[in-house]
């Protein structure tokens, strides 16, 4: 640069007016700045001294490439503009004018004139328009009134592959004939005719780019207004969402699996909403294999080299065509060794096959109705994933594309074992349930009688409803148990809750009654023993130091009903343990509810339970029922009247009657509570069958009887049982005499089986021994037990009762009758 005081003042301009503005400065023929104007220098920060003789190349590179004199003018007509951050604060534009000599003589060098760059409003708005048109990453599309393309924008041309030349001035369902064209006109159109702008609509569908895959977009519509208002178009702006929404649909979809996957304890079920799950909304084909063994609530063994067990469960298509011909679920199913499924189950790990080759070895030598199938529907796209729980493998989860949709894609397995997990957890739990299900179901079903014991006393029916909670296993119960005399016990019982731990607690009652049952208690007595039972079992679980187990706490609160019927007497005493009376009905329909004391359940300290007796007409019924619902506290309530009518109706038989009053009361249960309900109809043994005589206390009284017996055996043409039944009433009868108290009393009840009774008033009991070969005695209630059937002693207020039963068949008596003589 030169000195300033150098510099002529011929080489400095004049400020033009309205200085600081613009700048002006000239350049010679060569492009050397000759002239510097002061707002030049105020623009640039440049004196005329550091410019002048200076190349306008060397200083403004960008606009003053290859200076030619005239040529210096910028393209299309428009000034050049630079960016000088180094000198100057903002862009810079330059424009050149020739200057001419006097008369139009050849050029005698450009003036140039340059200002800062400051955009007009249409200058900014045609920028931000070009800059989205080429540069921003949303798709935009502009039609006109009649619903055409006018112009596309760089984004969504990559977005539909489709070049804007050839989609100008075309409609929409001929440039994208794989989208809902008629969606989209409508929604342009009613743009156009509302002037109401529509946000975020979302289409679906399939573009030149991506003919295979489905996208998603996110269209918003705005009308386009001139400056007259009048209207020129629409515009769409497009933003491609298909990632975000198929996350979102993910997403959605294990919230609905989390939901509707395990709403029940069953497996199958819990399979089948598994598979409902899954299609469409996944695949187009589902199918849940579970191993054998898992469909019977056992634990699923580890996978071995042998073959694989699997039981089809649940299956669902798109098109019902893919598994018509299948086999329906149930059926095993048989893979190839060497197929995917199989070897998932191996190793247990999932597999995703997004396109199947059909000259695949397994495919191409598969037998399987199934896969034949399949592949002439088109499958081609696989997911295995193993159903696993707990580490242990339960089954299998397969899911099949046919080729007009997409393949699986990782994150589709992704989602699929996100759902199998879930999905296994809730099919283990199942299986575990009816592992315990069944093992309580055949607990409780081990205590109810299968068939009631041949009996004369009472005609049975019976009928158990189970709850309506854990599959039907409650703790009501009941019994019917012969006894001694042709006497009968009936048992009805309930214990709180259910599920395994009811049925183990109805389990430990039921066979404590039937055990005292057998030593002929009076019904208080052998409550009374029962519920002394209960605290000893639970400083028994005390005592252990782990505390009283559940099923032993079960048993406090549990309540009983025990009846014992005499048909010889037609006698029924009863005793409840906090348990609702029976109903009586008579042979004229009346019902009625005996004032039976209903004391306290079983285990909570009331030792006492009072016991009611009651004589029962020939032909009478007795109701007995688990539940509270035979009797309600207003007379007048409906289901009481229509109760007594049901059981009144004795033209019916036994049978249907208890099958109706099931039905009439099980709507009124709650939740939890199932129904045990007993029917007894009573017989009475008429005095033909029956007889009875006083013994003298004397030994002479012995042979007496033995005549008084054998007459009475004519009588009932049972001949064949006079030397047993001679031997058993001699033994009785002198043990009597020797070690009991008067008065003495024979009876002889002819029943299902020949009974000998023999009746004192002492309370002392006598003893069965094996007398040595010495003794003199000892050997008579040994060869009582001999020639009956059975024996045993039952005790009464005032005394006891030694008797024997023999069955009623005189070639069987007669062996026995050999026997007993020969030893």
């Amino acid at each position: 640069m030169g000195n300033p005081s150098e510099v002529s003042s011929a080489h400095r301009l004049s400020d033009a007016p309205g200085g600081g503005t613009i700048a002006g400065f000239v350049l010679d023929d060569h492009g050397v700045l000759s002239a510097w104007s002061a707002s030049a220098e105020e623009l640039f920060g440049y004196s005329a001294a550091d410019v002048i003789g200076q190349s306008a190349v060397a200083l403004w590179p960008e606009a003053f490439t290859e200076y030619s004199g005239s040529t210096q003018v910028s393209l299309s007509g428009h000034p050049a503009v630079v960016d000088l951050p180094g000198r100057c604060p903002a862009e810079v534009a330059f424009r050149t004018t020739q200057l001419l000599g006097t008369g139009g003589s050849s050029s005698e060098g450009s003036m140039v004139i340059a200002a800062p760059v400051t955009l007009s409003a249409g200058t900014e708005g045609q920028a931000i328009l070009e800059a989205l048109f080429t540069q921003a990453p949303i798709g935009i599309a502009v039609y006109d009134r009649n619903l055409h393309f006018v112009r596309i924008n760089a984004a969504l041309e990559r977005m539909h592959g489709f070049p804007a030349e050839q989609a100008l001035g075309r409609p929409i369902s001929d440039v994208l004939p794989g989208l809902d064209a008629r969606a989209i006109e409508g929604r342009v159109k009613r743009v156009l005719e509302t002037r109401e702008p529509i946000i975020n609509a979302v289409h679906h569908g399939r573009t030149p780019a991506e003919p295979d895959r489905d996208h998603v977009w996110n269209v918003s519509s705005v009308v386009l207004t001139g400056p007259d208002g009048n209207v020129l178009g629409v515009t769409d702006l497009i933003i491609d969402i298909t990632e975000r929404h198929q996350t979102r649909e993910r997403l959605s979809l294990l919230g609905e699996a989390a939901v509707r996957i395990g709403t029940t304890l069953d497996v199958e079920r819990t399979a089948e909403e598994l598979v409902d799950m899954l299609v469409p909304q996944l695949a187009d084909v589902a199918t849940i294999d579970l191993l054998d063994s898992v469909l019977d609530g056992a634990e699923p063994g580890p996978m071995g080299a042998g073959p694989v067990l699997l039981r089809c469960l649940a299956r669902k298509a798109v098109n019902t065509v893919v598994i018509g011909g299948a086999p329906p679920p149930g059926e095993l199913q048989n893979y190839p060794p060497n197929s995917p499924h199989v070897q998932c189950l191996v190793d247990s790990q999932p597999r995703l096959i997004p396109a199947l080759d059909p000259d695949t070895e397994w495919l191409r030598d598969s037998s399987d109705l199934r896969i034949q199938v399949m592949r002439e529907y088109g499958v081609d796209s696989l997911i295995l994933v193993p159903l696993r729980a707990r580490d242990t493998t339960l089954g299998l989860v397969h899911l099949y594309r046919a080729r007009h949709t997409d393949p699986f894609e990782p994150d589709d397995l992704v989602l699929t074992q996100d759902i199998v997990a879930r999905a296994a957890v809730c099919v283990d739990n199942a299986r575990r349930y009816t592992n315990e299900h069944r093992a309580a179901l055949t607990l409780h079903a081990s205590m109810l009688p299968r068939s009631v014991a041949d009996q004369s006393a009472v005609e049975v029916a019976h009928h158990y409803q189970p709850s309506r909670v854990h599959a039907g296993v409650s703790g009501d119960w009941f019994d019917v148990i012969p006894l001694s005399g042709a006497r009968v016990a009936l048992v009805v019982g309930a214990v709180p809750g259910t599920g395994f731990q009811a049925a183990a607690c109805m389990g430990h009652i039921c066979s404590a009654v039937r055990t005292l049952a057998q030593l002929d208690l009076a019904p208080d007595e052998l409550l009374g023993q029962i519920d002394d039972m209960v605290p000893r079992l639970l400083e028994r679980e005390h005592s252990s130091g782990s505390g009283p187990a559940p099923v032993v706490e079960a048993l406090m609160g549990s309540t009983c009903l025990y009846a014992v019927y005499d048909p010889v007497s037609r006698r029924c005493v009863m005793a409840s343990a906090g348990h609702p009376s029976p109903a009586i009905v008579g042979r004229d329909g009346a019902v009625s509810f005996p004032d039976l004391p209903t004391n306290r359940p079983l285990g909570l300290g009331d030792p006492v339970f009072e016991p009611l007796e009651v004589e029962l007409a020939e032909g009478s019924t007795v109701v007995l029922c688990s539940q509270n619902v035979l009797r309600h506290a207003d007379k007048s309530d409906a289901l009481t009247a229509r109760l007594s009518t049901v059981i009144a109706g004795h033209s019916r038989p036994l049978d249907v009657t208890c099958r109706s009053i099931t039905d009439l009361i099980a709507p009124h249960l709650t939740v939890e509570g199932g129904l045990a309900v007993l029917l007894a109809r009573t017989h009475s043994l008429n005095s033909e069958k029956v007889a009875t005589w006083t013994v003298p206390p004397v030994p002479a009284a012995v042979g007496d009887m033995r005549s008084l017996v054998l007459r009475q055996l004519d009588q009932w043409d049972l001949e064949g049982l006079a030397f047993t039944t001679e031997l058993i009433v001699s033994e009785l009868i002198t043990n009597a005499i020797r070690y009991g108290h008067d008065p003495i009393q024979l009876r002889l009840v002819l029943d299902r089986t020949l009974i000998c009774e023999v009746s004192d008033t002492a309370s002392t009991a006598p003893h069965i021994r094996r007398a040595a070969s010495t003794d003199e005695g000892g050997r008579g209630l040994f060869l009582v037990a001999q020639c009956s059937h059975r024996w045993g002693t039952r005790h009464a207020p005032a005394g006891k009762t030694i008797w024997a039963e023999q069955i009623l068949d005189p070639v069987g008596s007669g062996e026995v009758a050999a026997q007993t003589g020969a030893s």
